[in-house]
């Protein structure tokens, strides 16, 4: 315990600050932009006789930025099951999510992703925020650092770099400029990460919380957060 480093060795469900990378396989597929209007009425998410997440309160018709900025559970979903598993599952493992950094750190964990042909529509839904996967938290800020560099994700380095190593494309430059927008929505007076804001700078992220599991489900009193940002140039 005294000697790990639980930013490479530790899992947990990321919750919402995963819904970034669900939208950024929406936003590859083509069948969506950062203004594409999703129905989240009557704010509850059923799928059978089973109720899987509500938002806080019956959005409506908003757009894909506003389910971003205010973190609605039920749009996010909706978006989620209207794709192809392997889509989005492409992506996700692109972002690094997975799989192993290559950081050469001791006891790095690869987190956890299932193998899309398992998966079922209940899994896919809770899969869209945040729930059924785990991400270290390398794993996290390394797929935030590929959206704020227009889409390439780039090996990992313990120790400082004169330049920055070659990467891979893992979303194209175009889906993650619209994503740094819509995350800017998230930090701005409207979106649940408002507090991040700094005064004469750009700021985009993502607020994330995800109730801890136990035996037999999850605590409704123990929570993991998280916050997940970067600072687009300008």
């Amino acid at each position: 315990d005294k000697y790990r480093n639980r930013a490479i060795t530790d899992i947990f469900e990321p919750g919402s600050s995963f819904k970034p990378l669900i939208l950024a396989a929406a936003l590859e597929g083509g069948n969506y932009t950062p203004t594409t209007i999703i129905d989240t009425s009557p704010g509850v998410l059923r799928v059978g006789n089973r109720i899987l997440t509500q938002d806080s309160s019956n959005l409506g018709r908003i757009d894909l930025t506003t389910v971003l900025a205010v973190s609605s559970d039920v749009g996010t979903a909706r978006v989620a099951l209207t794709m192809e598993p392997d889509s989005i599952w492409r992506v996700l493992t692109a972002l690094g999510v997975g799989q192993l950094s290559a950081s050469g750190f001791p006891g790095e964990s690869a987190g956890r992703l299932d193998d899309p042909q398992h998966w079922r529509t209940v899994g896919q839904a809770t899969l869209s925020y945040g729930y059924g996967v785990a991400v270290t938290a390398l794993q996290l800020a390394r797929a935030y650092a590929a959206i704020a560099a227009n889409g390439v994700l780039r090996p990992v380095s313990m120790v400082a770099l004169d330049e920055p190593p070659a990467g891979e494309r893992a979303i194209s430059a175009k889906t993650a400029e619209g994503l740094r927008s819509m995350l800017e929505a998230v930090v701005s007076p409207r979106g649940t990460g408002q507090r991040a804001a700094v005064k004469n700078y750009r700021i985009a992220g993502k607020t994330g919380t995800s109730r801890k599991a136990e035996a037999g489900g999850y605590d409704d009193q123990r929570h993991t957060a998280v916050f997940a940002g970067m600072a687009p140039a300008s």
